[in-house]
C-alpha cells in the first residue's frame, strides 16, 4: 500500500498558510476547521508545517499567550515529507522515528496533500481487516473431504 492510496480515499482538501501570517489567525483557521496542522507555503513552495506541538511550545515560551508571533517564528521549518509512491510501512517508520503526526506529500515540489498518523493507522487496520475477511472466507469455503476418502493420489 502506498501514500497515493490514502490520498485517493482521503480526498484533496488542503489548507495552507503563508509564513508571515499572524499565529493567532492561523490558530483560528485550525480551530474553525478542527485541524491539527497547516502546511506553510511561500511562493508556491513548502517551507514548513504548523502543528499543535509547535503552537503549544510557542505559547509556553510566551508566558501563556500567542502574542504577536508570526507563523514563521513557530513553524517546523524542516518537516518530514513523502511522495505518493512512498510505501505506508516506510511512512509509519518515519513518523514513529520523529514523533511526527502529520506529513506533507510532495510530488517533486508540488504539494499533493497531508497525511496524518491517524490516516496511516486507519489504512493499516483497513488492510488487515480486508486480509482477515479473505482468509476467513477461504477457510469457510475449504473443501470437505468425504468420509473414508483416501489421501493417496489416484492413478
Amino acid at each position: 500500500m502506498k501514500v497515493a492510496d490514502i490520498l485517493r480515499v482521503k480526498g484533496n482538501a488542503l489548507y495552507t498558510v503563508p509564513p508571515e501570517q499572524p499565529l493567532a489567525e492561523a490558530l483560528a483557521t485550525m480551530a474553525e476547521r478542527d485541524m491539527g496542522s497547516l502546511v506553510v507555503m511561500e511562493f508556491g513552495e513548502l517551507v514548513g508545517m504548523l502543528t499543535f506541538r509547535e503552537v503549544i511550545a510557542a505559547v509556553v515560551r510566551n508566558g501563556g499567550s500567542v502574542g504577536s508571533n508570526l507563523v514563521r517564528s513557530v513553524m517546523d521549518d524542516h518537516p518530514l515529507t513523502c511522495t505518493p509512491e512512498t510505501e505506508i510501512d516506510e511512512v509509519r517508520r518515519m513518523m514513529l522515528g520523529r514523533h511526527a503526526r502529520y506529513m506533507p506529500v510532495l510530488n517533486g515540489r508540488q504539494l499533493m496533500g497531508v497525511i496524518s498518523f491517524y490516516d496511516v493507522a486507519k489504512a493499516v487496520v483497513d488492510s488487515q481487516d480486508f486480509e482477515n475477511r479473505m482468509l476467513k472466507a477461504y477457510i469457510r469455503d475449504w473443501p470437505v473431504e468425504e468420509e473414508g476418502a483416501s489421501h493417496e493420489p489416484k492413478l
